[in-house]
């Protein structure tokens, strides 16, 4: 959490933060039920002070997002899931989980890619107008990533439920952290560590992609050299640079022999989150 963050947060009595000159500076979480149900009480009091700070219009980030949609805090040991609404995780500094699916065609006789590409439309609060991957959406706490990109592809781009169960491919993650400013719609400079799962979905050229709900404003279906030269243009979100990049690696577009800077290019699409994005392992047993 950022220090400005910490200082203008409501804090309820569940909740303990050290003093100014106290190192390291902590904010505990108390558990109110005393142990009984440890998942439970953080839930409620996540809650309960997301509830506050939006009542006194505190943050930008709560003013006018949902909170009925929660995200779930990785890492935590305990046998219940911890979770808040996904409008505060970034002002808890806690790593986000996101799903995103490259929708693409293949030319049969030249093996040539071209992808689909949506606009993002101008309304909406984050990132309006921009390029976006294919299909993508956060993970909400009680999906998985797969059930997060079947639901998304169906909203976002008209694709068939069971055509994406079965024809779409896992293919990892890309992981990093970023300072949140212009398009984010919230405050600028929060810690927002995050992990996307990746998938891919090969697509014969009779199946188009269309906008079903109101995110998006329109798909395109560029060849590699339209997708590179919007991508240096600086017209994609953000975040989905990152995907494309994973994207151009594992297809071999770009490559050891053609980029001088491969191997770094992977490990920073690898990041090693300052965040726990697992549960911690059991103790080992006494010798």
């Amino acid at each position: 959490m950022t220090p400005s963050v910490v200082e203008a947060m409501p804090w309820t009595p569940d909740f303990s933060v050290s003093l100014p000159h106290e190192r390291p500076r902590r904010v505990t979480l108390l558990d109110s039920s005393g142990g009984t149900d440890t998942a439970a009480a953080c839930n409620a009091a996540f809650l309960k002070l997301v509830l506050a700070a939006r009542e006194r219009n505190v943050f930008q980030a709560l003013a006018s997002k949902r909170i009925d949609e929660h995200f779930r805090v990785m890492g935590v040991a305990y046998p219940a899931m911890v979770h808040l609404p996904r409008s505060a995780t970034a002002l808890f500094g806690i790593a986000n989980r996101g799903a995103h699916m490259t929708a693409y065609t293949r030319d049969p006789a030249t093996g040539d890619i071209r992808m689909w590409v949506p606009r993002r439309s101008a309304h909406l609060r984050t990132w309006p107008g921009k390029l976006d991957n294919s299909v993508a959406g956060g993970v909400r706490a009680d999906e998985s990533p797969l059930e997060c990109i079947v639901h998304e592809a169906d909203e976002e781009a008209s694709l068939d439920p069971a055509l994406v169960r079965d024809k779409v491919l896992p293919c990892g993650a890309v992981s990093y952290v970023s300072l949140s400013g212009a398009g984010s719609g919230g405050e600028h400079g929060l810690i927002s560590p995050d992990v996307l799962y990746v998938y891919d979905l090969q697509l014969p050229s009779t199946v188009v992609l269309s906008p079903q709900d109101d995110e998006v404003e329109a798909f395109y279906l560029w060849d590699m050299a339209q997708v590179k030269a919007a991508l240096f243009a600086g017209e994609f979100k953000t975040n989905c640079n990152l995907v494309l990049i994973d994207f151009f690696v594992r297809h071999g577009i770009i490559t050891e022999d053609n980029e001088p800077d491969y191997l770094e290019i992977l490990s920073r699409l690898h990041r090693k989150l300052p965040v726990p994005t697992s549960p911690p392992p059991p103790p080992r047993p006494a010798a």
